[in-house]
């Protein structure tokens, strides 16, 4: 038997969504879902919104989707953006903190699951795919783009709080590992 509890709320009208689900299902117990939409503006706001400091980029009025789905097994991540420059590569990574208005600290560090004692984090033993989640990706002719991953682990409460797309795919080198070069937007997501 399969028990399935669901909530949606909406976070503002028509531009983000965040639902919520717990289930049973082969793969696992699925604990939680969060899934938020928003276009990109020039100008950061209070709560929930996506905000673009690269215009050229991440034009006003492209679209983000972040979606998280947590089980036993860990989490699931995806990263979805529409109408960003195209053809091009971009970094993108969950982040500590809310966006801001400063584009060279929104968002804080990166989020770790074992935190690297030295931060900035840039030893490839804690700045990793496994560790963190990077959600690189690349565009198509129209600007779209579409990454995911999973990890073995579940985002501590209240200490992820946005993603953040940055200039460049993430560098894995010693001594450069989790670098991915300027933030180019970040978006606020309430990760479960």
């Amino acid at each position: 038997m399969t028990t399935v509890l669901a909530a949606s709320l909406a976070l503002t009208p028509g531009l983000s969504t965040l639902s919520t689900t717990d289930s049973t299902s082969p793969e696992g117990t699925q604990h939680s879902a969060v899934t938020v939409t928003e276009t990109f503006r020039t100008t950061a706001g209070s709560g929930y919104g996506a905000v673009t400091y690269d215009p050229k980029s991440v034009p006003p009025g492209s679209r983000v989707e972040v979606r998280e789905r947590t089980s036993d097994r860990g989490t699931w991540f995806e990263l979805r953006l529409a109408g960003v420059q195209a053809k091009r590569t971009f970094g993108a990574h969950v982040h500590q903190k809310p966006c801001g208005t400063d584009s060279a600290t929104s968002g804080g560090g990166h989020y770790q699951n074992v935190k690297d004692p030295v931060q900035p984090s840039v030893d490839p033993a804690y700045a990793n795919a496994r560790n963190e989640a990077w959600l690189d990706l690349t565009t198509d002719a129209r600007g779209n783009g579409r990454s995911q991953t999973s990890v073995r682990w579940r985002v501590r409460d209240g200490e992820a709080r946005s993603v953040v797309v940055h200039e460049r795919a993430t560098d894995t080198r010693p001594g450069k590992a989790g670098t991915a070069g300027a933030r180019l937007a970040c978006v606020n997501v309430p990760f479960v």
